[in-house]
């Protein structure tokens, strides 16, 4: 039954949806995008860049500057935005007028995805925080699995420019269903000492958990994006697949993260959320290193292709649910702050993978650079749950009693009271 908080965290992932698409909506495209602007592939690929640099300096940069807005309509604006973003980016005549529109596209995500995983995490109890943010970022991880091979497809067979456009379709009517069903939040009175302010959300980054929160997205997430990026070489050169395997594969891939990413918001409700991050990015690194010998098998690659995301996955709503609930009462940027982690995150992981190509190591060398971020991750990750109870204090934006509380890794009930506020 649709109830109106499921109602509201559908329309949010809808949004999601459109957003994980049109973020690598170039992926299965970049040969008719350089055709038809007449530059070469590696030229192209450039666009995915520049969107993910879009989204690592306008995440907190946007969540800054808005950040005492009322939420429904920010939400809304950020999603229009981009919607506009992707429709100016169908029409732009040469390669660097695309490049500079799919630069400006890239600025308005990593603040959606942070505004909308606090409003998310509003619209439920304490112990569902994570499961509300995990049906958000279902929708960014379905994108994988459907809206990116349905456009590469479409826009194979039509232009990439009208994908470009129904990509914005999609996120307009994720901004229609955010008018309709995601309720507004309460007025607070500007001078009231509960009302948001950039102090208060800058203050929080003075909480080390939080930068240890976001090396582990960085690290971690890494490791993830050294094998994805090269995922179609190792299965083709190494696995030894046809080329007209690799989109089944792809939605293998977007189907482990898909249920990761599930499945980890149940893990991150019901434990410790630090172990449970540790525990999936061990899983990883053990998956990892089980591709790197066995990707020359095709049955094993199948199932590795699958776990490796899975794995890691698991880890990211627990991460999300931490970093909102170690920021208090100011969860805006530190939570917008985690997918500019990401988009560092894709660009690491990309540059590590093909230095170990390059060096003339194998196309399933990038394996071995996911085994080393995983256990970098890891070992943050530890570090974090050790030093969690050792003074570190959640940063306070009311003064209250509670204010000057420092939060241990057992006491949850009082981190969901801070994170609630």
């Amino acid at each position: 039954m649709f109830t109106p908080v499921r109602r509201a965290l559908l329309v949010l992932a809808i949004c999601s949806f459109g957003l994980g698409t049109g973020e690598f909506v170039a992926l299965g495209l970049l040969p008719d995008i350089a055709g038809d602007l007449d530059v070469s592939v590696p030229q192209a690929g450039n666009l995915i860049s520049a969107y993910a640099i879009g989204v690592v300096i306008g995440a907190p940069l946007l969540t800054a500057a808005s950040v005492r807005f009322p939420r429904k309509g920010l939400l809304i604006s950020l999603v229009v935005a981009l919607a506009l973003g992707n429709v100016i980016s169908a029409f732009m005549p040469g390669f660097w007028a695309l490049l500079v529109m799919r630069f400006l596209s890239g600025l308005p995500h990593g603040a959606f995805f942070g505004v909308a995983a606090v409003q998310a995490g509003k619209l439920v109890t304490s112990n569902k925080k994570s499961q509300a943010m995990a049906v958000v970022f279902a929708g960014l991880t379905i994108a994988n699995v459907v809206g990116v091979p349905m456009t590469t497809f479409i826009g194979q067979n039509t232009s990439w420019r009208l994908v470009f456009v129904l990509v914005a379709v999609v996120e307009l009517i994720g901004a229609l269903g955010v008018l309709a069903a995601v309720p507004r939040s309460e007025r607070v009175d500007p001078s009231s000492p509960d009302a948001p302010h950039l102090r208060h959300e800058l203050n929080a980054f003075r909480n080390r958990q939080i930068w240890l929160s976001l090396g582990v997205a960085t690290i971690g997430g890494g490791a993830t994006f050294a094998t994805f990026s090269y995922i179609a070489p190792m299965m083709t050169e190494v696995a030894g697949y046809a080329e007209s395997s690799i989109t089944p594969l792809l939605v293998l891939f977007g189907l482990g993260m898909t249920f990761g990413n599930l499945i980890g918001a149940r893990l991150a409700d019901r434990y410790d959320t630090t172990r449970v991050v540790y525990g999936a990015m061990s899983a990883n690194a053990v998956v990892a290193a089980t591709f790197y010998f066995a990707s020359s098998n095709k049955i094993a690659s199948a199932v590795l292709i699958f776990l490796f995301p899975f794995c890691n996955t698991m880890a990211f709503p627990a991460l999300q649910n931490r970093i909102i609930s170690m920021a208090g009462g100011a969860p805006n940027l530190a939570a917008s702050s985690m997918h500019a982690a990401f988009n560092i995150a894709n660009s690491l992981g990309a540059w590590l993978g093909g230095l170990t190509i390059a060096a003339g190591w194998g196309y399933n060398s990038p394996n071995l650079v996911a085994v080393g971020l995983g256990l970098l991750g890891v070992a943050i990750a530890v570090y974090a749950g050790a030093t969690q109870g050792s003074g570190v204090q959640v940063v306070r934006t009311t003064r209250t009693p509670m204010a000057d509380a420092s939060v241990t890794g057992a006491d949850h009930s009082r981190q969901d009271a801070l994170a609630d506020q």
